[in-house]
C-alpha cells in the first residue's frame, strides 16, 4: 500500500561534513561484537550516500520546477501554433482578395491610361467621377497589397519564434533528465558499494563503529516519528511467507538502500549487531518498557549505549541477512529479544503516526 504521507526522502539541508567516532566493540546479540572501526572508505560511502540522496532530492525539486515551467513553454508554443494557424488563413483570404481586385480591374477597364479618360469622357463630372473611382481602387489595392505583405512578415517572424520555443522546450527537457540521470547513476553505484560493505560485516559477523552523519537541520518536535520519512508498506505484522517460521514479526518499509532510518522515539541503544536473518540490526530501548528493532540495514550511526532522540538517524537501510530487497524491517516488541513483538502500526498510531 503506497504511503499517503510522501515527502522527500531528506529534509533539504547540506550534508557536507561527517566525523568518524573511534571504534568501541558494540556487544552484539545474533553475531557478537565486532572490533575496528568503519575506515575512511566506509564512511565515505555512507556519507556520499547521504550527500547523494540530498542532491536527488534538489534534482527532482528542480525536475519539477522545470517540468512546470516546460508545461508553461508548451502552452506558449501551442498558443503560437494557433496564431500562426490563424495568420496563415488570413494571408490565404488576402491573396484571394488581391486577386479578385486584380481581376475586377481587369473587367472594368480601371486600368485606362489618364489621357484616354479624357478623351473617352462626356463631360468634366463624369470625368471627376472616373477619377474618384480610379482613386478608390488605387487605394484598395495598395492597402491590401500593403496588409498581405505585413501579414507575410509577421508571419514569418511568428514561425521562428515558434520554433525556438520548442527548441528551447527540447533543450531543457533534455537538460533536466540529463541531470536526473546523472545523480540516479552516481547514487545507484554508492548503493552498491554501502550494501557491499553491509554484506561484509554480516558475513564475518562483525559489526563496526557508527558512521557519523551530520543530522537534518529542522528539528523533529513530535514525539513519535515513523522510521523513514517515504516509503511504501510491503510485509505487515503476522502475514505469512516461506522465508518466515510462522509469521512476520515486523512492519517492513519497501526503500531505497541507504534511505536514512529514525529512532521512532526518544530512548537508548541497547543493541547493535551483525549476522543471522537480520542482517545488521539496531533495537532501542524506550520508556514504558518498549523496544524497538530497525534491521536488514546497510550501515549504522549510532553505538550501543548511545542515548538518541526521536527523528534522530541511527542507520541507513539495506537488505542485508534473510532479505529479498532493500527494505526497513521494523519491531516493536516488550523485550530486547525476538518473540516478544506486538503489531506496530497501531502502536504508532496510538503516538498519532499513522501508517497508510
Amino acid at each position: 500500500m503506497r504511503s499517503l504521507r510522501r515527502h522527500p526522502l531528506l529534509v533539504p539541508a547540506l550534508l557536507c561534513a561527517f566525523a568518524v567516532l573511534a571504534a568501541r566493540p558494540t556487544d552484539g546479540g545474533d553475531g557478537g561484537a565486532g572490533e575496528g572501526a568503519y575506515g575512511s572508505a566506509d564512511s565515505g560511502i555512507s556519507g556520499q550516500v547521504a550527500r547523494l540522496y540530498e542532491d536527488a532530492a534538489v534534482a527532482t525539486q528542480r525536475y519539477e520546477a522545470g517540468r512546470l515551467k516546460t508545461e508553461g513553454q508548451r502552452a506558449r508554443a501551442l498558443r503560437v501554433e494557433a496564431l500562426l494557424d490563424r495568420e496563415r488563413r488570413e494571408s490565404a483570404v488576402m491573396r484571394e482578395d488581391l486577386g479578385r481586385i486584380a481581376r475586377a480591374q481587369y473587367r472594368s477597364g480601371g486600368g485606362l491610361p489618364l489621357t484616354a479618360q479624357i478623351i473617352l469622357a462626356d463631360s468634366q463630372d463624369e470625368l471627376m467621377r472616373g477619377q474618384h473611382v480610379f482613386s478608390q481602387t488605387q487605394l484598395a489595392v495598395n492597402n491590401a497589397i500593403d496588409k498581405s505583405r505585413r501579414a507575410e512578415r509577421r508571419l514569418a517572424a511568428d514561425e521562428a519564434k515558434a520554433v525556438a520555443a520548442w527548441q528551447a522546450l527540447e533543450q531543457r527537457n533534455a537538460e533536466l533528465a540529463g541531470l536526473k540521470r546523472d545523480i540516479e547513476q552516481k547514487l545507484d553505484q554508492a548503493r552498491r558499494q554501502l550494501q557491499g560493505q553491509a554484506d561484509a560485516s554480516v558475513a564475518a559477523g562483525a559489526c563496526r563503529g557508527a558512521v557519523r552523519l551530520d543530522q537534518p537541520r529542522k528539528p523533529v518536535t513530535n514525539a513519535w516519528v515513523a522510521p523513514v520519512e517515504a516509503y511504501t508498506l510491503s510485509a505487515g505484522f503476522g502475514s505469512g511467507g516461506a522465508r518466515w517460521a510462522n509469521r512476520h514479526t515486523g512492519q517492513d518499509f519497501a526503500v531505497p538502500i541507504g534511505t536514512p532510518v529514525r529512532a521512532v522515539g526518544t530512548g537508548r541503544v541497547v543493541k547493535v549487531s551483525c549476522g543471522g536473518a537480520f542482517g545488521i540490526e539496531v533495537v532501542v530501548e524506550h520508556m514504558g518498557g518498549y523496544y524497538t528493532q530497525y534491521a536488514h540495514l546497510a550501515a549504522v550511526t549510532v553505538d550501543q549505549g548511545e542515548q538518541v532522540s526521536a527523528g534522530q538517524w541511527i542507520g541507513q537501510s539495506g537488505t542485508s541477512g534473510n532479505s529479498t530487497g532493500p527494505h526497513l524491517h521494523f519491531e516493536v516488541r516488550v523485550t530486547p529479544e525476538m518473540g516478544s513483538a506486538v503489531d506496530p502500526v497501531p502502536w504508532l498510531a496510538a503516538r498519532g503516526v499513522p501508517l497508510g
